[in-house]
């Protein structure tokens, strides 16, 4: 039997308007009436994570930025797997040569150099998952969602992260060629193995410390709460979410899931557009998968 069940936001969990559906919100209840724990498994930070949940009325546990931090449900950090400010310095380096526009996940919030630059890369971002929008819609799209991304603009990461009551947690790189550019600076930081990159998106690289996984924050929950990971159900789109999708005994990947982790996931639902995540969530409970 399932109990425990965490799932990605963005793509997953979350529909085009960056909102929890309410068959979602009332599978979720379901799933809670069974004396199953829910939480979110996402890449985003806490206070990016939580507009969305207390909209829905979801108060819950979180494994945020890919594993490198992990809330109870009260808020307090249970888990952290940062990145050393040394590599960190270095992992910048290589994204300015590359001429890779990115941003600090940190546990003061997250950072970035430029405004325009986030507006644009999200939107090439928006574009690639719904490519009918013109480039003026994608824009517009973007400003109205990133006003619920919580965000600090800075003259220089560089100067910032040297201060002494800063962690670095998680570095998000985009560039709207995708692999072309990102794939050489890739290649240079996975060179080092206290790191791990991955992806949420062809236009995106994701940088975090090798413990930094969600799988690993997801068994590192189910071991603090006695429960074996054959009673763990997880749910994701993306190559982030890959490392949970192996490590869990139920496995749901999304209709709008990259095929790779289609290929990792025991069970196929619907798109995130058609409140996947709420269908699989019962099709787990009732089929006793």
């Amino acid at each position: 039997m399932i109990k425990l069940i965490a799932s990605d936001m963005d793509g997953t969990l979350l529909d085009a308007e960056m909102r929890i559906s309410q068959e979602n919100i009332e599978a979720i209840q379901y799933a809670q009436s069974h004396g199953i724990e829910f939480m979110v498994a996402t890449g985003r930070n806490r206070s990016e994570a939580l507009p969305a949940l207390e909209e829905a009325g979801i108060d819950c546990a979180m494994i945020t930025l890919n594993g490198a931090q992990v809330f109870d449900q009260e808020g307090n950090v249970v888990f952290s797997a940062p990145i050393d400010l040394e590599t960190t310095q270095t992992i910048l380096d290589i994204l300015d040569e590359h001429q890779i526009y990115y941003e600090v996940s940190t546990n003061k919030g997250t950072y970035s150099e430029s405004k325009e630059q986030r507006i644009e890369n999200f939107a090439a971002h928006i574009a690639e998952t719904m490519p009918h929008l013109t480039h003026k819609m994608a824009i517009a799209m973007t400003v109205a969602r990133l006003e619920f991304l919580p965000i600090h603009f800075v003259d220089s990461i560089h100067e910032l992260i040297v201060q002494d009551e800063i962690t670095i947690l998680k570095i998000i790189c985009f560039h709207k060629e995708g692999a072309v550019y990102l794939g050489p600076a890739a290649k240079k930081i996975n060179a080092y193995d206290e790191l791990f990159v991955t992806s949420s998106g062809e236009n995106n690289i994701e940088i975090n410390h090798r413990a930094a996984q969600k799988g690993i924050a997801v068994s590192h929950v189910a071991l603090n709460r006695n429960i074996d990971m054959k009673e763990v159900m997880t749910i994701g789109d993306n190559l982030n979410d890959v490392s949970m999708i192996q490590a869990a005994g139920v496995s749901f990947a999304m209709g709008n899931a990259l095929s790779e982790l289609k290929e990792y996931a025991k069970y196929v639902t619907e798109p995130n557009v058609q409140s996947g995540v709420g269908k699989a969530i019962r099709r787990a409970i009732d089929e006793e998968l």
